[in-house]
């Protein structure tokens, strides 16, 4: 019984990746719907940012998603997941990610990984934690330097 609750919690995380990923094809926030994406996640989804980050914070519900990627969006230019390793036990997955991305208001490009602690109850995501190795070189990479001062 195990087995299918973690087939089916990897099916659910791979299939919101890749609509993820569609959205953020389409011109995602502010240009594609997301609803597409919305099914994957509870009405009350909870999803907390390292506040180091440009889009730090703690997101919640389905608005607080499209924020969220609103937010993102502004800071970053690209960014695609290129590999995951999956670990699925219960309720609990655990999303390690390789990201390259370019920022925004710098064209910096950045590659890192992140690391995602995942909650599923009824088929959908309730909570989301990632965790940077480096949220300083991260929100450096998304800042434009200031003007010098005359």
């Amino acid at each position: 019984m195990a087995t299918t609750r973690t087939t089916d919690t990897t099916t659910l995380l791979h299939r919101m990746y890749e609509a993820e990923a569609a959205y953020l094809a389409a011109g995602g926030p502010g240009v594609a719907s997301f609803a597409p994406l919305a099914p994957f996640f509870a009405p009350d989804v909870v999803l907390h940012q390292a506040a180091a980050l440009p889009y730090g914070g703690t997101w919640h519900g389905h608005a607080g998603m499209t924020d969220f990627f609103l937010a993102m969006s502004a800071a970053w230019e690209a960014f695609d997941m290129l590999e995951q390793e999956f670990l699925v036990t219960g309720e609990t997955a655990v999303v390690l990610t390789q990201v390259r991305a370019r920022a925004r208001a710098t064209g910096r490009e950045l590659a890192f990984p992140i690391l995602q602690m995942i909650t599923i109850r009824d088929g959908r995501i309730t909570e989301v934690r990632p965790f940077y190795w480096d949220t300083a070189t991260i929100a450096e990479a998304c800042t434009q330097p200031a003007a010098p001062e005359v």
